[in-house]
């Protein structure tokens, strides 16, 4: 052992090999007994108290996945998958397009990993009216194949659908007092996610897709999305320079993003990632938003201001581009200068519902 010690010592090349072979050893070590870690629901975190209590634990048994062998080319690194639109953003996080991904690969990894998703939506007062489309069209099209949980926020219970959901599927209604304003709903929202986030969410569910409930699902949106953080890119301006984006911009608010910063604007309707890191993200907008409210001001677009100002500092690990949420009414509006559909735009995930004008606030 002394022997081989001087040796290394006398040759630095040497030292270097050994020691970079025996981190890769441990690496590989914890990678193989550690499965665990590729679980979020596995993971120790002490933001989020163990011993929260469960007032509803329902499971429906999912029977074992036998999954073929898969036999695929090899992939040809040197070659983006698309080279009509980024596929990467500057902090390498993959931006999903239709042909960037390969859903079976994705979904064989999931259900190795028997993951559960949680889908949160708030139907309150009059936005009850969209939620049975939502539903009928997330059993459609949402997560096919794997375990959900929705999470309805609602303050009629008695008036939320009833559905025969694939198997391993179910819907948990949660009561919350009715606002005023949707504005009012829309700020609470955060409040609400983080606060069942560490009482609850973070021991049935091993990711959070947080939604608004005015949503239609068109189109498959499946286990591509879930990362720890991920954001979606707002229809209005991914076709326009960073000087449009509606930041807050005013020094007083705590949304302030000043003047030739920011990458992205990202919609408030659809983010999420794994129940941690939608609990930091939900606590600190909602603390930020009460900072502002004890300073008499709300942020331009309410908590998706906030939301921006959060993924500029904490940068999401995967994006999701306009196809995951697409709004028809909106698109007829921006035609002036953008023309006809873009051809990057090869498939349409998510629409968002136009309310008529009479809608209230």
């Amino acid at each position: 052992m002394a022997k081989l010690v001087r040796t290394l010592s006398q040759n630095p090349k040497c030292y270097l090999l050994h020691r970079m072979t025996f981190i890769l050893l441990i690496a590989l070590i914890m990678a193989f007994f550690g499965y665990g870690y590729m679980n979020p629901r596995k993971q120790r975190v002490e933001i989020i108290q163990a011993g929260a209590s469960i007032t509803i634990r329902k499971r429906h048994d999912v029977q074992g996945v036998e999954l073929p062998k898969m036999v695929l080319a090899q992939p040809d690194v040197l070659t983006p998958s698309r080279k009509d639109v980024p596929v990467m953003t500057p902090w390498l996080a993959p931006i999903m397009w239709e042909g960037t991904f390969n859903i079976d690969i994705l979904n064989e990894q999931f259900h190795l990993q028997n993951t559960t998703i949680g889908l949160t939506v708030f139907a309150i007062k009059s936005y009850l009216v969209f939620l049975k489309l939502f539903l009928e069209t997330a059993e459609m099209y949402f997560m096919v194949g794997h375990r959900v949980n929705y999470y309805i926020f609602t303050d009629r219970p008695d008036y939320v659908p009833h559905f025969h959901l694939q198997k391993g599927r179910q819907i948990i209604i949660l009561k919350v007092r009715g606002y005023a304003r949707w504005q009012d709903i829309s700020m609470h929202r955060m409040e609400m996610i983080s606060n069942f986030s560490k009482q609850r969410f973070h021991q049935e569910v091993d990711y959070l897709v947080c939604a608004d409930v005015d949503l239609k699902f068109s189109d498959h949106v499946g286990v591509e999305i879930l990362s720890p953080l991920f954001g979606t890119l707002h229809l209005n301006f991914f076709f326009l320079s960073q000087e449009n984006f509606p930041y807050e911009r005013r020094r007083h608010s705590q949304a302030h993003i000043p003047e030739g910063e920011g990458d992205f604007y990202y919609t408030g309707a659809l983010f999420g990632g794994s129940v941690m890191e939608v609990y930091r993200l939900t606590k600190t907008c909602h603390q930020a938003m009460m900072v502002d409210q004890a300073n008499h001001i709300e942020a331009v677009w309410h908590d998706e201001s906030h939301l921006n100002k959060y993924l500029l500092h904490h940068k999401p690990f995967k994006v999701l581009s306009p196809e995951y949420m697409w709004s028809e009414w909106l698109y007829y509006n921006m035609k002036n200068y953008m023309g006809d559909l873009p051809s990057s735009i090869k498939r349409i995930r998510v629409n968002v519902l136009k309310k008529h004008k009479n809608w209230p606030n």
